[in-house]
């Protein structure tokens, strides 16, 4: 192999490295896989090592497929003799060779995410908790974290001893290891742990595996949580020979315990380090890369290096300007058609990227009615999911009584008493009378099997429905959603779980409500029943083959690793992209802006940044000032375009970035004088966001005072939102969003509006 003409210069040295510890520092699209692949067949093909002593670690069994079969292509069928495979694989093959070592069967079963919830629910039930106050998903959540950070579970109750709800959930934990146990079985964080364990009590054990893997490659490294950063440190520590490969910039799953001071750290763990950085980029145009390096330096916690490549500037990065969500939604695809018949791409090449699934339901919409097709990767779709299914199930109850599906799923969510056992002796008892099942839970008194509680349960659910099936001739489609809401105490369920991923859940249900409103706004017939018809049509249409060509919507977490000729970036916003919990807390603020240069560097060709002046958050008009990540951005690298897709002038002044900040009530850089870099990313935030999002103290606003964001009250309008503003001579001309009368235009000398 001539590696010095298959690989550039950073690259041969990356991959003929193979002594001591080695941190390969590979930015974006800068080809580590083929230094990877290459550095493993140099080392079996020319430095005649034994397959057998290398290990490879990917985090996914795709990604260790595809090392394995690139390093098959160039060295043949030794590459089957070493171990390239994902920490769990690797830690599964050693514990069935040894995992008796420490009290377990060879036979050990691996619990999924059902059985964890069927065991816990027997915790649950053995140790009385309160599920209302502490819920299955937390203790498991927590559980989890604690397995992450190799926190034991007697450890976990001594440091929670004065906590009451914290320590009811260490004997929670205690009980589900006993149990796990006891049922010769591990869950999936088990895998490592219980593989540390065995290394730290079976020391003959951890030396066999030292000596045999002299070699040790890990992929992804910013990734690590701190059980795999113990898993790897404990098999190298003998002959130190690691390689580690990853991106800080990339590190974008905090949230689920990675920890970036691994990547950051390496050069103290080992001392001896070799780094290398791949900054040649092969995957961006110019104008892409300068951008994304232009946004990531604002970061305080990295190690420096700057994206480069030697291809042509490209097109500027295209930022428009929406005046809404649905605005935002038709120029991307009007955006796509266009590119798709200009340029003879597919729709394969375009991707839609966003920050949390809630804002795919739009753009479904929208490319439905405009014959885009589209695939959704990470989440499922919209109207797929269970929460959203839960309230669509009620409406059709609600319009249909006769409807015993979605009956059947929404007589015990949320928890209501009305077991399995009971649904069955009730739908039993219908067949006998020859009845509907919603006719004889109104007459349960009649279902002499029942117990009183039993019949007391049912009959609160029916008194429900009558309310709701009342309330549906007096209240609009997304009123009586917010009803249900309410009255169920679904959302209030949600919004007191401990569970992160029912945040998520939260957004999508208003969501919900925001698309019934806009439903009510664009249809003559506003009943319940059309509402229903149009969700149905909505998501019964997509039936294609996901393998078909068809534009792609993800989270930017979902994108990870994947790259497109055109990408659109949306919902870029303060509030949305960063989120609201950057405001708070410096370290969110950067990983938030390690997740937009995540997105920035998936485009290969072109990239669209968009925002909206206003949009729907449940159901209600808010106004976000443009996220301060495109403020970031030279304005010589950005065109800023209009609904045609045309070349525009910006609406607002611009300073060194897409935007000027002024009085932005909504801005993070006004937040923290300065910026993190200047204050420190030690030092707490001095604003909150209630705060942030405050404004000015009241009294009649005057022209310095005007800014995008800005809350204001109205004599007769009431409170609203100002969305835009341009001088014009000694006046100054609003356009305000206001909550309850749509959106004015107003001249500010006559409008008297107050501050709030």
């Amino acid at each position: 192999m001539d590696l010095k003409r298959l690989l550039n210069k950073e690259q041969y040295q990356a991959a003929t490295t193979t002594k001591g510890p080695l941190l390969i520092l590979a930015g974006a699209g800068s080809g580590k896989t083929r230094v990877l692949t290459y550095r493993i067949a140099y080392m079996i093909d020319v430095l005649k090592i034994y397959p057998s002593q290398i290990l490879a670690i990917t985090f996914t069994n795709k990604a260790a497929g595809e090392m394995k079969d690139r390093v098959r292509t160039l060295i043949g069928e030794e590459a089957e003799n070493m171990w390239i495979s994902t920490f769990h694989s690797s830690c599964v093959r050693i514990l069935r060779r040894e995992i008796d070592k420490i009290g377990y069967t060879k036979s050990f079963t691996i619990y999924d995410t059902y059985d964890q919830k069927s065991l816990i629910k027997q915790v649950i039930e053995e140790l009385s908790i309160n599920t209302k106050e502490i819920n299955e998903g937390e203790i498991l959540n927590k559980i989890s974290r604690a397995k992450d950070k190799l926190i034991s579970p007697q450890e976990f109750k001594k440091r929670n001893e004065r906590n009451f709800r914290e320590n009811k959930i260490a004997d929670a934990y205690i009980l589900y290891q006993r149990k796990l146990k006891n049922n010769n079985a591990l869950d999936f964080d088990d895998i490592i742990v219980k593989t540390i364990e065995l290394f730290r009590k079976a020391p003959e054990v951890l030396e066999f595996y030292q000596r045999k893997f002299k070699y040790i490659m890990v992929d992804e490294y910013q990734d690590t949580n701190k059980a795999q950063y113990e898993f790897i440190r404990l098999l190298a520590a003998e002959h130190k020979n690691i390689c580690v490969v990853g991106d800080d910039d990339q590190s974008i799953y905090g949230w689920r315990g990675a920890d970036i001071r691994n990547i950051l750290d390496f050069e103290k763990d080992y001392p001896n380090t070799v780094v290398i950085k791949l900054e040649q980029n092969y995957r961006s145009k110019a104008n892409i890369l300068n951008a994304a390096n232009e946004v990531i330096k604002n970061n305080t916690e990295r190690k420096d290096k700057v994206l480069r490549t030697e291809d042509v500037p490209g097109d500027k990065i295209k930022i428009f300007k929406a005046f809404n969500d649905n605005n935002e939604a038709e120029f991307v695809a009007s955006e796509i058609n266009k590119v798709l018949y200009k340029e003879e791409k597919s729709y394969k090449d375009f991707a839609i990227l966003y920050r949390t699934n809630a804002q795919s339901r739009i753009f479904e919409e929208t490319f439905i009615r405009k014959d885009i097709p589209y695939r959704l990767i990470g989440g499922l779709k919209f109207y797929d999911r269970k929460e959203i299914k839960d309230i669509m199930a009620y409406l059709k109850v609600i319009n249909n009584p006769l409807d015993e599906v979605s009956l059947s799923r929404i007589i015990n969510v949320p928890k209501r008493n009305i077991g399995d056992a009971t649904v069955a002796k009730v739908r039993e008892f219908a067949l006998e009378q020859e009845d509907n099942l919603y006719n004889v839970m109104v007459d349960v008194e009649d279902i002499t099997t029942l117990s009183s509680r039993n019949i007391s349960s049912i009959k609160k659910f029916t008194d429900l429905m009558e309310d709701f099936m009342d309330m549906k001739g007096q209240l609009s489609v997304s009123m009586l959603i917010e009803y249900i809401l309410e009255k169920t105490k679904y959302l209030e369920e949600l919004k007191n779980s401990k569970n992160p991923e029912d945040e998520s859940r939260v957004e999508n249900l208003k969501e919900l409500v925001s698309a019934a409103v806009d439903f009510e706004r664009n249809n003559e017939d506003k009943s319940l029943g059309a509402f229903l018809e149009k969700v149905t049509l909505v998501s019964d249409v997509d039936n294609y083959d996901q393998e078909s060509d068809s534009v792609v919507l993800m989270t930017v977490h979902s994108a990870k690793g994947l790259e497109f000729p055109v990408v659109f970036m949306v919902g870029m916003e303060n509030g949305i992209f960063p989120g609201t919990q950057c405001f708070n807390d410096p370290k969110e603020l950067e990983e938030a802006r390690r997740l937009c240069y995540v997105g920035i560097t998936r485009a290969k060709e072109t990239l669209y940044m968009t925002h909206a002046e206003v949009r729907r958050v449940f159901g209600r008009t808010v106004a976000y000032a443009p996220s301060d990540f495109l403020n970031e951005i030279k304005k010589d690298l950005i065109e800023h375009v209009n609904a045609d897709g045309k070349k525009a002038a910006p609406s607002e002044r611009r300073s060194g970035g897409a935007y000027m900040e002024y009085n932005n009530p909504h801005s993070l850089r006004n937040s923290y004088k300065g910026g993190f870099a200047s204050s420190g990313m030690s030092s707490s935030p001095k604003k909150t966001l209630e705060s942030v999002l405050g404004g000015a103290s009241s009294g009649i606003l005057t022209p310095p005072e005007v800014s995008m964001g800005l809350k204001v009250k109205h004599k007769k309008f009431g409170v609203g939102t100002i969305v835009s503003f341009s001088n014009t001579g000694d006046d100054v001309k609003l356009t305000v969003a206001f909550d309850k009368n749509g959106v004015k235009s107003l001249m500010l000398s006559i409008a008297a509006l107050e501050k709030l």
